[in-house]
């Protein structure tokens, strides 16, 4: 059984979904990864002047797939 550690400068939390495998797991965080810039284009389409979007941005976020 795995779960993910997302992590940043100012946070840390697991997510609440427990994963079979470590595969699932990442598939998880490829999804959260895409939703991410899939978020911040329609803010930037809806405002762009106060959520300015770069298409070569990587969206990298911090994380880790623990085994529990």
């Amino acid at each position: 059984m795995f779960k993910l550690k997302i992590s940043d400068d100012s946070f840390e939390d697991y997510e609440k979904e427990v994963f079979e495998t470590r595969e699932d797991a990442q598939d998880c965080m490829n999804n959260i990864m895409s939703e991410c810039r899939a978020g911040a284009e329609v803010l930037n389409l809806s405002n762009p002047g106060d959520y300015p979007y770069d298409e070569d941005d990587d969206f990298d976020i911090d994380y880790d797939i623990v085994e529990i």
